[in-house]
């Protein structure tokens, strides 16, 4: 069967991408779910190394945002969690990463480009969060407008393309090689994997990052200023 291919439910054509990532979304559901009652049953290990990851993130997202990391922890340790695993699925046999399948990467960047807007309108509201597309003048406003498309592209065709790659490699070398390579191959996936989710992560904190500093300067150039004395 190949990565493209899928199957029709209830009227709905279901590509194995899609179906892949449904998959991994309820069982992160349901991990989290045990994961939250079970840390609530005292200190142990498990619950040391939840905080600790958690920590790393938050810490991560702080420098980025650090008025708002709270609020945006939340969305990029998810984006970070759903991503690695999501890359790191091709590792089992007979499975595909959905991430190399264009259009699960386009989904997450449509959820990366609808939040950097509700952020933004969010802190600041929406009849002032617009008025950042016409600063410094309005001129710039089809700029900015041509900018919030092609990043959200770039977003989704990054991850799309060497998730892709990855997997292409992967094949050509075990085609060639046979099974003699199978430790090195498998380490290259998983650095990769790692190192594409956290990418991925960064770029969306970075988006929202800018978005809250623009409305925060927005904010501050809009408010009344203390008389001179």
């Amino acid at each position: 069967m190949s990565e493209t291919s899928g199957f029709m439910l209830a009227g709905f054509y279901i590509s194995n991408a899609l179906f892949t990532a449904l998959c991994i979304t309820l069982l992160l559901t349901a991990g989290a779910i045990w994961l939250g009652r079970y840390l609530f049953n005292g200190e142990n290990n498990l619950r040391t190394l939840a905080e600790s990851i958690y920590s790393m993130m938050q810490n991560a997202v702080r420098e980025v945002v650090p008025q708002y990391y709270e609020q945006v922890t939340p969305l990029i340790a998810t984006l970070w969690i759903f991503v690695v695993v999501a890359n790191l699925t091709g590792l089992i046999p007979g499975l595909h990463s959905p991430t190399a399948d264009l259009s699960i990467t386009s989904a997450l960047a449509v959820i990366v480009f609808l939040s950097v807007h509700w952020f933004g309108i969010r802190h600041l509201g929406l009849k002032h969060y617009l008025q950042h597309y016409l600063s410094p003048s309005p001129i710039l406003l089809p700029f900015h407008l041509i900018s919030e498309v092609t990043r959200t592209l770039a977003l989704a065709i990054r991850l799309f393309g060497n998730m892709m790659s990855l997997e292409m490699a992967a094949l050509l070398v075990l085609l060639v090689a046979g099974f003699l390579v199978p430790v090195p191959l498998l380490m290259l996936h998983i650095i990769e994997a790692l190192v594409q989710a956290y990418i991925f992560g960064v770029l969306a904190l970075l988006y929202i990052g800018t978005a809250l500093e623009n409305n925060q300067a927005l904010q501050n150039n809009n408010s009344p200023q203390n008389p001179q004395e």
